[in-house]
């Protein structure tokens, strides 16, 4: 090691490579290309964040924070490069290794920034910074941009990403938006959506909250909204919170509303007021319009104006106007949110094979557009099937439907079901009755059991009628059980009273519920009794007037022929008895039906018994 080979000696350092190796290798050639292993090593080796164990032997410094780690690694521009220097060909395998291997040291650095910065916990940091591949790219951007700059010109490239990530307060932001119940999924996609302006989150949040959007849902808003919610100004936003106000939105539903449709903060200007026009020129007014965009959102700012106009003009089929079609929008806007092709088309089809008209569909648009909102396999078809297994046919089905449009959008399983299972075990209704009870009367599978049904069953119990009576009168007249107690209990009592009517009749004809008590039971009656005739209940009220009118003049008619009879008889019987002058009692007229009534009782059109005693009662 003397002055033999004429060379200064260098110094040995710790876990380096042998003086002597060293001197018997300076004054050798240019050593060969390193293998592609041996190039990776490099990578890794020079690229790594944390200083790696050392061992006596090492041959390379493995850090890249030691001083003289240049003196021991190649230099990087050499493992790029598979022929001698002047040429230009770069081996793109290895740059593209590099870069992947930078990527991983800027994951290490911005996971353990959130780790001792923001305090969080080691899986929660990995699995956000695992969702932001595209905010560490744009830090490797930064930092190999910063190289250019003469203060950062001789700093490394994890001194430079670690400024990067430090100013742009990144583990700051993802704090508040924690803070504020974002999930890290959320987090990361509105970061990753901002390209690096991390503030602009916290400036359209503390916007988002000024008109009343929830906590939860600034999260939603902001990533539902579009890509330039974040490029917009708050001058840009509160235009269109104050031109929705004018029209009829009210402001504290702007967050409501903004939370359901948050595309409304995208459109311009000039898109927003197109739209509220198409909606006001079908004779909406500002409160139908502002109730419409609360009740559903989505109808003013998520579908094109080509799909507006489209339904617009599928819905004008059936026989409506333009302004008909907007105070149906007015009141179920939600109909704009189906599909023609998935919703209506096939829903069209099915009614009409069950023989609902176009102007049975009509209504049933008109007075429950719901009907054309809610899905046609699971929800429709099951309640059709269950109807179709209860005996109903298919034309009696299409009649129930387009009578009672409400019965599609009942629950299957919590409504009708239980309903029919009362009418069969409480009610007294027979399984051959069923089918007609449900297809004269669907109204019944809409009523409440407990207090509706179950209400009824029990007054009409406490009449005297018995469990199978009642089965019978439900399925003469299954609306029986819809009526309100209040009407029934006037016209029982004066049935009772006045008419002093048998409880038999009630349960002969149910019906006699239906009738006004002042506009036709009572009149009727009053006539009745003026012409001394009596009919049963069904003559008696289901009977237009001209018909009622006619019956009581040929029922008449019968009664004077009767009386006629009557004292032509006794005449004859007194002149046979030796002259004798009958008394007056027995020219009686009443007298003489009073006696023959056994003989008269059989017809229904006739006189019956009643019909003389009657007065007498009343």
């Amino acid at each position: 090691m003397g002055g033999g080979g004429g060379l200064d000696p260098i110094p040995r350092k710790h876990n380096y490579k042998s003086t002597r190796l060293l001197e018997t290798q300076l004054p050798q050639d240019p050593p060969a290309p390193l293998s592609p292993e041996e190039k990776a090593k490099i990578l890794e080796l020079a690229l790594v964040t944390k200083r790696t164990p050392q061992y006596p032997g090492s041959i390379f410094v493995q850090s890249p924070g030691d001083a003289d780690v240049t003196s021991s690694l190649p230099p990087l521009k050499t493992l790029f490069r598979d022929k001698p220097d002047g040429e230009d060909d770069v081996d793109e395998d290895m740059l593209l290794r590099a870069v992947e291997i930078r990527r991983k040291v800027t994951s290490e650095m911005l996971k353990e920034a959130l780790m001792k910065k923001g305090k969080f916990g080691i899986t929660y940091a990995t699995n956000l910074v695992r969702s932001l591949p595209d905010f560490i790219d744009y830090v490797m951007i930064e930092a190999a941009a910063m190289k250019r700059m003469p203060e950062f010109s001789d700093s490394s490239f994890n001194f430079r990403a670690m400024t990067v990530i430090q100013d742009s307060e990144v583990v700051q932001l993802v704090r508040w938006l924690k803070h504020n119940s974002q999930s890290y999924p959320r987090i990361a996609k509105l970061i990753s959506k901002t390209k690096g302006n991390l503030e602009s989150i916290r400036r359209v949040a503390d916007w988002l909250k000024t008109v009343y959007v929830k906590g939860e849902f600034i999260g939603v808003v902001m990533l539902r909204s579009g890509d330039n919610i974040f490029q917009r100004s708050n001058d840009e936003l509160d235009e269109i919170v104050d031109y929705l106000e004018s029209k009829g939105v009210r402001r504290e539903w702007m967050g409501f509303v903004i939370s359901r449709c948050a595309p409304l903060l995208c459109l311009s200007m000039e898109e927003l007021e197109t739209r509220v026009r198409f909606y006001l020129d079908m004779g909406m007014n500002y409160k139908d319009f502002g109730t419409m965009v609360f009740d559903c959102p989505k109808a003013l700012g998520y579908f094109s104006l080509e799909e507006m106009t489209q339904k617009v003009n599928y819905l004008k089929e059936f026989s409506l106007s333009h302004q008909e079609v907007g105070k149906l929008l007015a009141f179920k806007p939600e109909l704009m949110c189906c599909s023609i092709e998935d919703r209506w088309k096939p829903l069209i089809k099915y009614l009409y094979y069950l023989g609902i008209s176009k102007r049975g569909m009509r209504k049933m648009l008109v007075v429950k557009p719901m009907i054309f909102c809610i899905d046609l396999e699971s929800n429709i078809v099951q309640k059709v099937k269950f109807f179709q297994d209860l005996g109903i046919r298919d034309d009696a089905i299409g009649n129930m439907l387009s009578k009672f449009p409400p019965l599609l959008t009942y629950s299957l399983y919590k409504k009708i079901r239980p309903v029919v299972i009362f009418l069969m075990t409480r009610a007294g209704v027979k399984q051959k009755d069923i089918a007609k009870v449900i297809a004269l009367g669907p109204e019944l599978l809409g009523s409440s059991i407990s207090k509706k049904l179950e209400v009824h069953m029990k007054y009409y119990l406490s009449l005297g009628i018995r469990v199978w009576q009642l089965g019978e009168m439900i399925a003469d007249f299954p609306m029986l059980l819809r009526y309100n107690l209040d009407v029934i209990r006037p016209k029982y009592i004066y049935l009772r009273r006045t008419m002093v009517r048998p409880l038999q009749d009630i349960i002969e004809f149910p019906r006699f519920f239906s009738y006004s008590l002042e506009r036709r039971i009572i009149p009727r009656h009053k006539i009745v009794v003026e012409n001394r005739v009596n009919f049963k209940l069904r003559y008696m009220l289901a009977a237009t007037d001209e018909e009622f009118n006619k019956r009581i003049e040929e029922a008449v008619k019968r009664r004077e022929n009767f009386e006629r009879g009557v004292n032509d008889g006794s005449l004859s019987d007194s002149g046979t008895t030796n002259n004798e002058v009958p008394d007056d009692d027995s020219q009686s007229p009443d007298r003489s039906t009073i006696g023959t009534e056994s003989r008269y009782s059989g017809s229904e059109d006739s006189i019956s018994p009643s019909s003389i005693s009657a007065p007498h009662h009343l």
